[in-house]
């Protein structure tokens, strides 16, 4: 196969790379993919660094393996655990993802930014790197959410405790100046209608929602265009799908890419 025409490798630990993906098909609309997720290891948020490294590896090996020309992390969690490893272990693009507090920061005017993310990822160097190069320490709260991904990955985007479990971290900052909230889980843009719809019940001032899936589509697209790597054919792209999972993984797979 023509190099251009390789697909793109897109890996989470379960459904919530789907959303990056789905915003990487809107911008690049001719390119194939091929979204591996690790359902029967997820979530990756609440393991060991150690674990996350051992798995988030075998994640890159297998699209590596189906012959891709450019892996994209879809993972807050593993980003900046594996990046460098891959990036020295493999001779093609390794795109990552990391929270948008800079974009938050920029709308916000005098108030805080909440960021929503796994434990793994709030407390790894790369996130608390990102804050200080940003001098945004005191003007982000950071909120520990160690369940949140495991009810999204249910599959049942209605189950009330998912709401009931939003609203419990976020209304314990009521009467502070919060004007945005910063998605900083992939899984989580599933539900950013719901993260929206409370927030703006309980904060007065709140302004919107910060997703990275956004700039990380932006990034994958400008790498492929620096790199040569564009796919030529003026034709729709395909999405090749595979999970650790059962096979009815799959399934909850195709229903959540049809969600954006």
């Amino acid at each position: 196969m023509i190099k251009n025409e390789q697909p793109i490798g897109v890996y989470d630990s379960g459904v919530g790379g789907l959303s990056v993906l789905c915003e990487a098909r809107k911008r690049l609309p001719h390119e194939n993919f091929i979204y591996y997720g690790d359902s029967e290891n997820a979530p990756y948020g609440t393991k060991t660094e150690d674990e996350i490294k051992e798995l988030s590896l075998a994640c890159g090996e297998f699209l590596f393996r189906k012959g891709v020309k450019m892996i994209v992390i879809a993972c807050n969690t593993a980003t900046s655990i594996v990046v460098q490893t891959m990036r020295e272990r493999y001779n093609i693009p390794i795109i990552s993802i990391e929270p948008a507090v800079k974009p938050a920061l920029e709308g916000s005017r005098n108030g805080k930014i909440i960021v929503l993310a796994t434990p793994a990822t709030l407390h790894q160097k790369r996130y608390q790197s990102l804050l200080e190069r940003l001098g945004a320490q005191d003007a982000t709260i950071n909120v520990e959410c160690a369940s949140l991904a495991n009810l999204i990955e249910k599959g049942d985007l209605d189950d009330p405790h998912i709401k009931a479990y939003i609203h419990d971290k976020l209304v314990a900052y009521r009467g502070q100046q919060i004007e945005g909230i910063v998605i900083g889980c992939t899984h989580y843009s599933f539900v950013a209608d719901k993260i929206r719809d409370i927030a703006s019940k309980i904060f007065p001032s709140f302004g919107d929602i910060y997703d990275g899936r956004y700039g990380t589509a932006r990034h994958i697209a400008r790498v492929l265009a620096n790199e040569n790597l564009l796919h030529g054919c003026n034709a729709g792209g395909r999405v090749e799908l595979f999970t650790s999972g059962k096979d009815d993984s799959l399934a909850v797979y195709r229903h959540f890419l049809s969600l954006l």
